[in-house]
């Protein structure tokens, strides 16, 4: 699991003093895709404190790289002098917001009862909740488990409208579908719409945010405290973040970037964040990192003269994987990502970050007495037969564990095995492979 302890990194962060107020600040880190009344919520947010939440749904056992941008969005609101509320959703976890690609498979109770607090652990890692401006942690189990169906029939589902759920984007896309859509996907927004108004009479709560595709969902809550109190209150959609070359952000080999180390290793992490495209790395500076707009375009620059350098890339790695798995962890990260290449120790690379890079190159499996220097080109796919990979030993091209060799028949002694179990195998100066020990 990552560690989840109060994250030292808070103490590190600071809004850019040079934007008069946070609003501003977010719309040149493109983080304000729509919102209701614009200059209403810039007035909000320039004056005194406002409470504000953001909503997410145990509906796996981590939160991804689309979630981290709403949590660093709302440690930005936090240090501009605003309250938050992180809302693990209890109840609407049970539900699941509608998924373009069909009905949702619903989890168990006791699921998402554990789930709800690894969410919570994670939250925590991102937001204060000490000083003036503490964050809140609520559960909107905490309240739907005493509403009755009729209770939400008569006193709150008469506040919605069908022919307005039923244009939202995503419902009206099922509804169009073979498969349709089930109430019980068709109501979420009603759930969701229900949790503003509670934290707008509990909290005093008049602002929300969260991704743009939730847009409905938000509207639904500002709708029914308008309707429910007279109130105003504010939603906030951020951008769904996509990478220059039309692909969706945030995923490697078709799988999510997890927040949990168990799930996606820091050093997976690293280097999701080190492969990115020149083309995008500015504006991911701005999403995920606290460097102001000073530093970000003087590492725009650095991209320009020389992006052979990956000065960018290497500011954004860093600042997201101490952010997420901190110092030490992402310091180990780039002693292991040197040392396979030759400039450091590889003894002192733990195993879970062996095994992590073992799923990032080729790999095979050998027996001891099988591990002879030929073998293991061979069978790694390093070279394409016998030999060429007995010219490469030959000609000094062949690296275990750093060391040249320079015998192609013998097997690897024993104690050279990496904590008994690998061998790291480097042809030339770039393309590696690991070893395991059947």
């Amino acid at each position: 699991m990552t560690d989840n302890s109060p994250n030292p990194a808070l103490a590190q962060q600071r809004n850019d003093s040079s934007f008069d107020n946070i609003l501003q600040e977010l719309k040149w880190r493109e983080l304000v895709h729509v919102s209701t009344d614009e200059d209403a919520l810039e007035e909000a947010l320039a004056g005194e404190p406002v409470t504000y939440y953001c909503g997410f749904d145990p509906t796996a056992a981590s939160l991804h790289l689309g979630h981290l941008v709403q949590l660093l969005t709302m440690r930005r609101i936090q240090l501009a002098g605003h309250k938050p509320l992180g809302l693990v959703g209890g109840a609407t976890g049970l539900i699941g917001d509608p998924r373009q690609s069909g009905e949702r498979v619903l989890n168990t109770p006791e699921t998402v009862s554990g789930w709800v607090r690894q969410l919570q652990d994670q939250v925590r890692h991102y937001i204060s909740f000490d000083g003036p401006h503490a964050a809140q942690m609520v559960n909107n189990l905490d309240w739907w488990q005493g509403v009755g169906a009729l209770e939400m029939l008569r006193d709150i589902g008469k506040h919605f409208r069908v022919g307005t759920m039923v244009k939202k984007d995503i419902i009206a896309k099922r509804l169009n579908s073979d498969e349709g859509i089930s109430y019980t996907e068709l109501s979420y927004q009603v759930l969701q719409g229900y949790d503003f108004l509670q934290l707008y009479r509990d909290y005093h709560c008049t602002m929300q945010f969260g991704g743009s595709d939730q847009w409905g969902n938000l509207t639904a809550g500002t709708e029914l405290v308008r309707r429910a109190e007279g109130a105003h209150v504010h939603a906030l959609g951020t951008p769904l973040i996509t990478n220059s070359d039309g692909t969706k952000f945030g995923k490697s080999e078709g799988n999510a970037i997890w927040l949990d180390a168990e799930l996606c290793s820091p050093y997976a992490f690293y280097q999701f964040w080190l492969n990115t495209a020149d083309a995008d790395v500015v504006d991911r500076l701005k999403v995920f990192t606290f460097r102001t707009r000073d530093e970000i375009e003087q590492l725009g620059r650095a991209v320009e003269d020389a992006p052979f350098k990956r000065e960018a890339q290497r500011a954004l790695a860093w600042d997201v994987t101490a952010l997420v798995h901190g110092e030490a962890a992402t310091e180990k990260v780039i002693a292991a990502s040197q040392a396979i290449f030759g400039g450091g120790d590889l003894a002192q690379i733990d195993e879970p970050t062996l095994q992590a890079i073992a799923e990032e190159l080729p790999t095979a499996e050998l027996r001891i007495q099988d591990a002879t220097p030929v073998a293991l080109l061979t069978q790694t796919e390093l070279v394409a037969s016998k030999s060429e990979a007995r010219r490469t030993i030959k000609d000094g091209g062949l690296y275990v564990n750093n060391h040249t060799v320079a015998d192609s028949e013998s097997p690897v002694e024993e104690s050279h095995w990496l904590h008994g179990k690998y061998l790291l195998v480097r042809r030339g100066k770039k393309s590696l492979a690991l070893i395991s020990r059947a």
